[in-house]
């Protein structure tokens, strides 16, 4: 059996992934289980693998699975002299920042790479300063210019929305068009994301009836959990070497339960953890400062103190 890259059969998914919440991804929904099918398979296995290490993504998980097996059968399919089914791999990403829809556009970026789906494999982000241009035609002349660079890899545009807010005069609707014509013409030699917030990329594909179905992949990407944020503060601890105190764990904890039932909209998620620690790395050195207290426990520990959320600088959005 041989992994599934042909470069010259590429096709179209038609997939849309069910938004249902999962708290765990259990090993047994892995597709191969003995390790003799994962070396057989094993781009499919070493990007299992690396997604293991995010906390969260089933979703993800299981999308990865399902490319996977539609190109390894779509070969098995052509040596039986059936059909291969053809399909694109546009995607929508929505949800709040720090869920992880930038990580999981690069992973996605390496793997169709890997598979021979896309030539380079690349990974390319842009915003709507980098598609709309300040007078008319120079709008089309810069998102062809941006949709070149990306041909072979991934053109992942964030806060997508963006490009509809100015209205029917605004040149944003210049960028959708040409963007729009390039999945038809370029439909394989690229794949596009279109990212943001739920709310508003909602509204957005509604402005325009013919653009939904052009995406046939849509992922939600759902605030963590409580606990799920808890074990990102504890991992990220773990990577700088430190240690969190039992009263520590419990006053962030608390914190996060507090936050997130207070900003569900906008709540930055990963990234406030990642800025929370950092700050409190700062406050930590004050701390041992002001103690004259260096040995190896104290500069290993961090403490309730060190995260003063009342007078932090560490924006929730």
């Amino acid at each position: 059996m041989s992994n599934p890259v042909n470069s010259k059969k590429r096709g179209r998914i038609n997939v849309v992934l069910n938004h249902k919440r999962v708290d765990t991804f259990n090993q047994n929904d892995s597709l191969f289980q003995s390790e003799q099918e994962k070396e057989e398979h094993e781009i499919l296995s070493k990007f299992e693998k690396k997604l293991e290490e995010y906390i969260g993504l089933e979703e993800v998980k299981r999308l990865v699975n399902e490319i996977y097996a539609w190109l390894y059968v779509n070969q098995r399919r052509e040596e039986q002299g059936l059909k291969a089914s053809k399909q694109v791999l546009h995607m929508i990403f929505k949800g709040n920042p720090g869920t992880g829809k930038t990580t999981v556009a690069r992973i996605i970026a390496q793997f169709l790479h890997e598979l021979d789906v896309l030539t380079k494999g690349h990974f390319m982000e842009v915003e709507r300063a980098d598609l709309v241009g300040e007078y008319i035609g120079h709008t089309a002349q810069k998102t062809r210019e941006v949709l070149k660079k990306a041909s072979g890899g991934v053109l992942f545009v964030d806060e997508a929305y963006s490009l509809a807010r100015g209205g029917e005069k605004d040149f944003g609707k210049e960028a959708i068009d040409t963007l729009v014509k390039a999945m038809e013409d370029h439909q394989h030699d690229f794949v596009l994301i279109l990212a943001g917030y739920s709310k508003e990329m909602d509204y957005f594909l509604s402005l325009n009836p013919g653009l939904p179905s052009r995406f046939p992949i849509s992922i939600d990407f759902p605030n963590y959990s409580t606990d799920q944020l808890m074990e990102m503060v504890k991992q990220m601890l773990k990577e700088r070497e430190y240690e969190l105190s039992k009263d520590g764990e419990y006053h962030i904890k608390e914190h996060i339960r507090k936050v997130r039932q207070e900003q569900q909209r906008t709540f930055s998620n990963g990234r406030y953890i990642r800025n929370i620690i950092e700050e409190a790395i700062r406050l930590q050195a004050v701390r041992l400062l002001r103690e004259n207290s260096f040995d190896k426990e104290s500069l290993l520990t961090m403490k309730r103190e060190d995260f003063n959320f009342h007078s932090s600088h560490v924006k929730l959005t």
